[in-house]
């Protein structure tokens, strides 16, 4: 491989939640390891690999010009999206004013919110829910409506069409959140299902904020269909969220954008965005997002997306082989595994608390998957070079699931 997914990063002391806040008081982070074991971080999003050098490059290039003032978007960063979205996804048709910048895509979700409904409505989401669209909703006055999905016959999951289309009638639905790829499920929807889900959408005028963040992020053997491209109400109902940040790792240099190709939903959109005068770029996070998307950035996903593929499918594997009473769905997308631990919890009379914290002992540190409203599940990050992978299987294996204190 040209790029480097092998080396053990030392994040310590490099702003890195995911390592530096491990034991920290009061938080959503995992309790620090017991004497003798090192962290393996595997809970939030991020990625434990270098980014691509040619961000690296953008960044340090506009770095050495020792100004940074005032400035706007260039041609070059609207450019480089629609030739990314072109090149990888195939999308047709996109232009600049299309596009609209985003602080993050949570940001995005609340500023389409304030336009599509009011305070107290309700709005439709999928369980088990991504933490964040659950804080957004709760935090400004939403109220949540669950359309679970559910494991079929093949243990893949699916959208319950009969449920989605019932809550949507019932509770006078007009908002839908949508997550393609799905966090935390790792499902890539297939064509059917979205032209199914949007056939319900546009019998009953809803309008779905689709985060489409994971979208590059595709397991060898499957392909991310943009939701806006599966119809004409699709394309013209639909505020698509996107961001290099869980592509490249750069979520702390903040920078999502919008694709929303209504003229009137967007400019209302964009109003909303600029009332609170934060939503504003920053000039290094448009280098980055230049550099991401060069060929160079290209490639580089490219060789993500077989190294992720490789340590999902050890990673599924060793589960099914050796943790009796953990079930486990194939992502096709994303890095994150959903572990169900409930058959295993109950034979062996422990609650998920107590199975969380016996892997926090020895450093594996995976989520707690309740929170995503997965009742004894637990969501594990896979973005590690694949010898830390196998070192926290072993782990799991020997001191969590084969041992009771």
């Amino acid at each position: 491989m040209k790029y480097d997914f092998t080396t053990i990063m030392d994040r310590k002391g490099k702003d890195a939640i995911a390592v530096d806040s491990i034991g920290a008081p009061g938080g959503m982070a995992p309790e620090a390891p017991d004497p003798g074991f090192d962290v393996i971080p595997m809970w939030v999003a991020d990625m434990n690999f270098p980014t691509a050098p040619s961000i690296q490059e953008a960044i340090r290039a506009r770095i050495d010009h020792p100004a940074y003032g005032y400035f706007e978007p260039t041609d070059e960063y609207y450019n480089s999206i629609i030739r990314w979205q072109k090149t990888r996804h195939g999308v047709t048709g996109l232009h600049v004013e299309h596009i609209g910048y985003e602080n993050g895509v949570l940001g995005g979700v609340v500023s389409a919110l304030s336009v599509l409904c009011s305070r107290g409505d309700a709005v439709l989401v999928h369980t088990p829910t991504y933490i964040g669209f659950t804080g957004v909703l709760r935090n400004n006055g939403y109220q949540i409506v669950h359309s679970p999905l559910f494991k079929d016959g093949e243990g893949t999951w699916r959208m319950d069409f009969a449920d989605m289309e019932e809550k949507i009638r019932d509770k006078h639905i007009h908002a839908a959140i949508f997550c393609s790829p799905h966090n935390p499920c790792g499902r890539v929807w297939e064509r059917e299902e979205l032209e199914k889900a949007y056939e319900i959408f546009e019998k009953y005028g809803v309008t779905v904020i689709s985060d489409e963040i994971w979208s590059d992020i595709i397991l060898d053997g499957n392909t991310h269909i943009p939701s806006q491209s599966v119809s004409e109400y699709a394309r013209s109902h639909t505020v698509a969220l996107y961001a290099p940040s869980k592509t490249f790792n750069l979520a702390g240099l903040v920078g999502s954008y919008h694709i929303i190709y209504d003229r009137i939903l967007k400019e209302r959109i964009d109003k909303e965005s600029s009332l609170c005068h934060y939503n504003s770029m920053n000039v290094l996070s448009m280098h980055a997002l230049i550099g991401a998307y060069k060929d160079e950035g290209q490639e580089w996903v490219d060789e993500l997306c077989t190294v992720l593929t490789e340590n999902v499918r050890y990673a599924v594997g060793y589960i099914r082989e050796h943790f009796k009473g953990v079930s486990v769905a194939m992502p096709e997308g994303t890095y994150m595994l959903f572990l169900d631990c409930r058959e295993w919890c109950e034979k062996n009379g422990l609650t998920l608390p107590e199975l969380e914290k016996k892997a926090w002992r020895v450093g594996v540190a995976w989520q707690d998957g309740a929170m995503f409203n997965g009742e004894y599940c637990v969501r594990m990050n896979l973005a590690l070079p694949l010898s830390r992978v196998e070192e926290a299987m072993e782990r799991l294996n020997k001191y969590v699931f084969s041992t009771i204190e």
